[in-house]
């Protein structure tokens, strides 16, 4: 492996989850490494003081030329468009790979940031760069930075409060969830659900699953899931894994991925706020085959567990944050 390649190889975990963060599309994230790649590759790494920096810089910018084409994009999707999960598999090696993808729901609100908002999130809230870092990245002076910031952290905090609701908890209710939604048990959602909780199902126009809008209520949810229960999927298997680092359901038919549900808790914990279920088949090209076995939702919990709430941990704790090694140090006023 030549030099070039180690360097770009060293950095592309973190290139991951900088531009997965940005656009919430692992085909897209994908997409823009492979840009960066062509990039990096055609220049003389002499000529490059700080690889790292570089490699953010033109990653970030590729990202950012991205999200005008998803916009567009989005603007004729069918129903409601959630991000693309990040699912991984029961093994507990896999969960520590890529710990900064922030969660679904996390990026469901950063869905309605402008792109140089959700950049300047991203890189400061999640990744902890300095404003005076992330200034020559995206063109722009620190004090617009420092505005751009404010202004992301503060929508971010209006839609989504801090909250670390204990994984295991969420493991517990997921279970209780998907077992009453598939068992038509109206009861039981009705206690699970709050009153204005949302689902959200993206099916982008091409799965059953679906829908055009999302459905508020609790009564108006619970009727919907009770009636899908009625009809049973044939050759349906419902597993558990992680998606980006919270317990989720992974819905296989004929061992093919069907669908995948995520529920979200209120912030005191005590009812799901929201359900997300991704099921456009274009969106889960990258779910893991299903295992031989059944795993426990107990799989990989510990390291769930360890995964920091990045919503709440970078909005209530940036100022105290520490950047971890980069080739160019730097700090916040």
């Amino acid at each position: 492996m030549s030099d070039v390649t180690q360097v770009f190889a060293a950095h592309r975990e973190l290139l991951f989850s900088i531009v997965y963060n940005m656009l919430g599309s692992v085909t897209d994230a994908e997409d823009v490494l492979q840009e960066t790649w062509l990039a990096w590759a055609s220049r003389d790494p002499d000529e490059i003081g700080h690889p790292r920096a570089y490699l953010v810089r033109v990653a970030v910018n590729q990202a950012l030329a991205h999200q005008s084409v998803l916009r567009r994009r989005r603007e004729t999707y069918v129903g409601p468009w959630l991000p693309e999960p990040l699912v991984t598999s029961p093994d507990a090696a896999d969960h520590a790979v890529r710990t900064d993808t922030l969660s679904l729901a996390l990026l469901v609100v950063l869905e309605t940031l402008t792109p140089l908002e959700r950049a300047v999130f991203t890189l400061h809230e999640v990744f902890a760069y300095a404003h005076t870092e992330i200034a020559p990245m995206i063109g722009r002076s620190p004090a617009a930075v420092r505005q751009l910031a404010h202004r992301a952290r503060e929508h971010v905090q209006a839609r989504r409060p801090r909250t670390q609701v204990d994984p295991r908890l969420q493991r517990q209710v997921t279970e209780r969830f998907v077992a009453a939604a598939f068992g038509g048990d109206l009861e039981e959602l009705m206690e699970l659900l709050a009153p204005d909780v949302t689902l959200w199902a993206d099916g982008g126009g091409k799965s059953n699953a679906g829908g055009p809008r999302p459905i508020r209520g609790r009564d108006n949810v619970s009727r919907v899931l009770v009636s899908r229960a009625a009809q049973p999927l044939d050759g349906l298997d419902i597993q558990y894994r992680q998606v980006n680092g919270d317990p989720c359901a992974v819905l296989f038919v004929e061992n093919a991925p069907y669908a995948v549900m995520v529920v979200d808790m209120t912030p005191d914990g005590s009812q799901i706020q929201d359900v997300y279920t991704v099921s456009n088949p274009d969106k889960l090209t990258h779910v893991p085959e299903k295992p031989s076995r059944a795993p426990l939702l107990t799989d990989g919990l510990d390291a769930a567990g360890q995964r920091a709430e990045v919503v709440g941990e970078a909005v209530a704790q940036h100022a105290g944050r520490g950047g971890g090694q980069r080739d160019e140090a730097g700090s916040d006023e």
